[in-house]
């Protein structure tokens, strides 16, 4: 890569001078594309509508964003990458950022962090430089460059150490949405970012190893890798609420990626509107495995073997296929198991061969205009109508949970009469429109649909937080990748939901992607040392089989626990609240979701703004009240956290109310104050 920048005694100075030549050239770039003429260059309206799309799309990945770093690393080669070592061969420069910059001449001045040549930014070490001689990181404050540190791979007189700057940016305050880790992901992380596009991870992560981040790096790698092949397959990010994804939102776009979609399981199987809730027992039977045998079996049960001929007229001539020989083409689309639609549209297909054959056999010579034509006739309608008619998906739910001797008939042997009975509606809704669906209603409703026409496959798709996923809710995801891969990312320790997997092989098997590695995150980035000891107490309590997570972070973290009576909870809270405001950045005070109204009338009381989970913080408001059920996923730089048995307590049994605690007490990424009144669970007041 040439240099753009003039000798200077100070290095410092030569490598702003670099970036400033970078800035300059980015804009270029952008002023080209805002510069180019779309006229007479399209053959009709439409093609110059999806043309013109482009080239906004490209401009906006072109924005220069003043407060991020165009490049945060610089690798110095002993020779040129891809060529053979050769004495007195000569190096060469690149510049490591997110996205790629070329001078006018098309000269690289930055390097996408995902091309070949970026890798050992992430991976070179001294054991194994990768032909690296010098790796340079730079420190950012705000979008100057202020800072560089130099590592010589190849220097056996200089110790490994670890990058102070690195460190620093682990550790920097954040205040508004999450950002991208590109400048700071790890060998183990990178792994799994540049893992193929052709097989599914599953990323097992403990509460800061960062594995949301490296979900969507791996999106962002993927489609830099495969553009053409996504672009027309499609991505999508999944996650579980609309808080977690408008805290990850601007992730994707700081790295220059802006087609990638996002999505609750919720919004995916949205065929109606939810209106209702199931208990927990009724939620788990209707998101159990089983359910998707009984649909099965309620959607076939619409077929009915034929009894009567089918009698075409076509002018003078009559053609007859007998019963039997439609109850053949019955039960062989019934035996090659296809999708109910697809069967019934080959129906009158299969009725008008049998019809041309004996076309021919009485010496015509029909063409496949006339078999189309003996397809549509009205015999052949009517007969596939009553033979296989239509079905819609959510009046079959319907009935399955409105009607005990339908449900009876297709659960037989499947679910018991008390399973039956849970799930059955109390008061049966008299349409469609007017039941109150539950979210595992319309999960069952998807499974329908997905019987009667195939779901549209993606080619890639990140499902995080999955470990609360139901075996219903994973085969709807699996179905929206059944062509493509996925990056399943979790932590079974963190699994609050009453059919929470227990292991990742069985998730995987619902998803329709078993034998996909499973990889583990163990080290912290996020939590401080002390904070996720801590919360590590209750890991056999609630995830015997995980490893305990570390911490990378050199500060311990500012972390207590305050035991106060009763009366005093609520001031001592708002205290903890005070006392964390007067650190920067942002601020959660995490709860259980009972005691959310009594807070919020403590901060009103005590004039401290607050903000709602989803709300962006920002320097003026860095107080969140977080219900301990949404907060998951997120992270706030002081956590404090309001009395750990209500936490519990609010859960149906005490193995998920421990999870929950785990999550809440795991969300802190400088400090953690925790104030109690009622006794600490055992496992943390030992």
């Amino acid at each position: 890569m040439p240099s753009h920048a003039p000798d200077h005694p100070d290095p410092l100075e030569r490598e702003r001078t670099h970036l400033a030549a970078s800035r300059a050239a980015l804009r270029a770039m952008r002023a080209d594309v805002e510069a180019l003429d779309l006229k007479d260059v399209t053959a009709n309206w439409v093609n110059a509508e999806a043309l013109q799309h482009q080239v906004d799309e490209r401009i906006k990945a072109l924005a220069d964003l003043a407060d991020t770093p165009l490049f945060f690393g610089r690798l110095d080669y002993l020779h040129a990458p891809g060529a053979e070592a050769a004495e007195g061969a000569e190096g060469e420069q690149f510049y490591i950022g997110r996205r790629h910059v070329h001078d006018a001449d098309g000269d690289p001045m930055v390097i996408d962090w995902r091309a070949p040549v970026s890798q050992p930014f992430y991976q070179a070490s001294k054991k194994a430089p990768m032909d690296v001689g010098l790796r340079r990181r730079f420190g950012y404050t705000g979008g100057e460059l202020t800072a560089y540190e130099d590592e010589a791979l190849t220097d056996p007189s200089e110790a490994e150490h670890a990058s102070k700057l690195l460190q620093a940016e682990i550790e920097r305050p954040r205040v508004g949405p999450m950002r991208d880790i590109v400048a700071t992901i790890q060998p183990e992380q990178d792994e799994i970012v540049r893992a193929g596009i052709g097989g599914t991870v599953c990323v097992q992560g403990a509460p800061g190893t960062g594995k949301t981040a490296v979900g969507l790096h791996r999106v962002a790698y993927l489609l830099y890798a495969h553009r053409e092949r996504l672009a027309r397959s499609g991505t999508l990010v999944i996650g579980p609420n609309r808080s977690f994804l408008h805290y990850i939102e601007q992730v994707l776009p700081a790295l220059g990626e802006l087609q990638v979609g996002q999505a609750t399981v919720d919004d995916l199987v949205a065929h109606v509107e939810v209106r209702g809730a199931d208990d927990a027992d009724a939620a788990g039977i209707k998101g159990d495995a089983r359910m998707a045998e009984v649909l099965r079996r309620a959607v076939r049960s619409h077929v009915t073997l034929p009894t009567e001929p089918c009698v075409v007229v076509r002018g003078s001539r009559r053609w007859r296929v007998p019963a039997y020989e439609l109850e053949e083409m019955v039960r062989e689309l019934l035996d090659r198991d296809i999708r109910y639609g697809a069967a019934r549209e080959a129906l009158p297909q299969r009725i008008a061969h049998a019809v041309l054959v004996r076309m021919e056999q009485s010496g015509e010579a029909p063409d496949d205009r006339v078999q189309d034509a003996v397809a549509r006739n009205p015999a052949v309608k009517a007969a596939v109508k009553a033979i296989w008619p239509p079905v819609d998906p959510a009046k079959l739910v319907l009935r399955l949970l409105s009607d005990p001797d339908f449900l009876a008939e297709q659960a037989d042997g499947i679910l018991d009469a008390d399973e039956q009975k849970t799930i059955l509606w109390a008061k049966p809704a008299r349409s469609v429109k007017s039941a109150k669906w539950s979210p595992a209603d319309a999960v069952l409703i998807d499974e329908a649909t997905d019987l009667v026409e195939r779901t549209h496959s993606l080619g890639h798709v990140v499902l995080d937080e999955a470990q609360d996923l139901s075996p219903m809710q994973y085969r709807a995801v699996g179905r929206r990748c059944t062509t493509g891969s996925a990056t399943i990312l979790g932590d079974i320790a963190q699994g609050t939901t009453p059919w929470a997997t227990a292991t990742w092989e069985e998730a995987l098997t619902h998803l329709g992607k078993s034998g996909a590695a499973v990889e583990e995150l163990t080290q912290g980035f996020r939590v401080p040392r002390e904070v996720i000891a801590y919360a590590s107490r209750l890991l056999p309590a609630i995830a015997p089989g995980l490893s305990e997570a570390t911490s990378i972070r050199e500060a311990a973290g500012d972390f207590s626990v305050r035991a106060v009576d009763a009366a005093a909870l609520d001031s001592a809270v708002i205290a903890a609240c005070r006392e964390a405001l007067g650190h920067e950045g942002s601020i959660g005070l995490i709860a259980a979701d009972a005691r959310i109204p009594v807070l919020a009338d403590a901060l009103d009381a005590a004039g401290l703004a607050y903000l709602s989970p989803g709300e962006e913080t920002s320097a003026e408001a860095r107080l969140t009240l977080v219900p301990a059920t949404l907060a998951k996923g997120l992270e706030y730089d002081y956590v404090v956290l309001d009395e750990p048995a209500a936490v519990v307590d609010g859960e149906p049994d005490e193995r998920t109310g421990l999870r929950r605690l785990y999550v809440a007490l795991t969300r802190a990424v400088s400090g953690l104050t925790v104030v109690h009144a009622a006794a600490l669970p055992e496992r943390l007041a030992a």
